[in-house]
């Protein structure tokens, strides 16, 4: 793994210099705004920095186990380890929002006003808790402060038992590795085991640090590299952008149940109130009717146009129609991945859109749907199309292994994440620090 920090006078010229030098595959783990030390520094400009890491290409290994070279170790730990308590809240950056340039209704402008109002109260509230003499703060460190908090109390207080359980994919340990290491790579093998982190991505990561690991590592060595590695398995999010040249469509796909068209008008709110883009929405899930009236009443709200489709055929004539738009978004019917029929309907109307369009297939899954389904799901919809992922009711469980989980599996991006109905709050562009953060204990 290569971690560089690049500067700049702003964010965009840092950032390019990290593009620049380290390539387009790089993920960005923290950006902050750097105020000149000294006696002088008052008389300086501040500058931005950016924290970019890259994984390095992988070598083939030969297993220590496999020659006779090393013993064998089993992560998995003997005793019931707690998670931690919750650790204080950062409060989030609270993005200023701007009214819509179209006109809209009076029911949509009531509704940027609902939202202008609630933003400006979260950012006063969120100045109002930073230090006068500091309001930027290095989220990375102190994540990784709190977390090795929790094991150090962990490794006080509990024995953990020298015998173990045995598992197939037990990672191989140097003879005289240290008690210590042993234990806190038990600790977080058991800790992401009970965020239902498949056995075999725990393996795979936490022979990945070992490889780098010496003996007598520090704590905070050998959790700054777990976490820095899961960062980088999540990768960048991809997130929807208007169109350059025409409109952007953005397909929603997915099982029935997990929030498709909530989400559609969530996305769409953020666009529409928060940037003044134009947006309209297409609907192909003529077997609810449920569907198409909650869909036209977000519309509605928002003073965007809905069109019902009826049949594949029509798409590009109702597209066609919405040219001038910035964004449309086109909710499909949500149906069991056993269901051929509805799925060959689904896959025609992906493929009948034309080929001057700018598209984006996103799959929407539930986090709350148990792994073995989301893998079969998300093969099924592989066969669809290509897709970045969406995860929603986030709210609705504790535990987050999946995310990760379906992230190695299907190779895929995962752009958004949902936590509530409420519409357009509950919404985030994927925040991979605060999922790691809570896989490896942290709240």
């Amino acid at each position: 793994m290569t971690i560089n920090k690049f500067q700049g006078k702003t964010e965009e010229e840092a950032l390019e210099k990290a593009k620049n030098e380290m390539g387009q595959g790089l993920v960005i783990m923290n950006v902050k705004v750097v105020k000149p030390k000294g006696f002088f520094g008052f008389l300086k400009t501040p500058y931005y920095e950016v924290t970019a890491a890259m994984e390095d290409k992988e070598q083939a290994v030969t297993t220590p186990a496999a020659s006779g070279g090393h013993r064998s170790i089993d992560l998995a730990a003997d005793e019931p380890i707690d998670l931690p308590k919750p650790g204080a809240a950062q409060p989030q950056a609270v993005r200023h929002v701007v009214p819509p340039t179209e006109p809209i209704s009076e029911a949509a402008r009531a509704v940027g006003d609902i939202l202008n109002a609630h933003a400006e109260q979260q950012k006063q509230q969120a100045e109002s808790a930073k230090p006068s003499a500091l309001k930027d703060t290095d989220m990375i460190e102190e994540r990784l402060e709190n977390l090795q908090q929790f094991l150090e109390k962990k490794l006080t207080d509990d024995t953990v038992s020298k015998e173990s359980k045995k598992t197939p994919d037990a990672v191989a340990l140097e003879d005289g590795e240290n008690e210590e290491s042993v234990r806190i790579f038990r600790m977080l093998y058991q800790t992401l085991l009970d965020n239902e982190v498949d056995e075999v991505y725990i393996n795979q990561l936490l022979e990945d640090v070992m490889k780098v690991a010496r003996k007598g590592s520090s704590m905070d060595f050998i959790l700054s590299h777990v976490y820095q590695k899961m960062i980088l398995k999540f990768g960048n999010p991809h997130v929807i952008t208007a169109g350059e040249k025409g409109p952007q469509i953005a397909f929603f796909i997915g099982p029935t149940g997990v929030g498709k068209t909530t989400t559609i008008a969530k996305i769409a709110s953020k666009f529409k109130v928060e940037q003044g883009k134009k947006v309209a929405f297409l609907t192909a899930d003529t077997y609810r009717i449920s569907a198409t009236e909650q869909l036209r009443t977000y519309a509605n709200i928002l003073d965007a146009p809905l069109s019902v489709i009826y049949a594949p055929e029509e798409l590009n004539a109702a597209v066609s129609k919405m040219a001038d738009y910035d964004l449309i978004f086109v909710d499909t019917a949500g149906f069991s991945h056993k269901n051929e029929a509805q799925r060959e309907d689904t896959k025609k109307l992906l493929q009948m859109i034309d080929a001057e369009y700018q598209t984006i297939v996103y799959l929407v899954l539930s986090a709350t749907t148990k792994y073995r389904d989301l893998k079969e799901i998300c093969d099924i919809y592989r066969s669809i199309s290509d897709y970045s992922l969406i995860f929603t009711k986030l709210d609705e469980t504790s535990a987050y292994g999946n995310l990760l989980n379906i992230k190695l599996y299907a190779d895929a991006d995962i752009s958004y994440m949902t936590n509530g109905q409420n519409v357009p709050d509950d919404i985030a562009v994927f925040q991979s620090q605060e999922i790691v953060k809570k896989l490896l204990g942290g709240d």
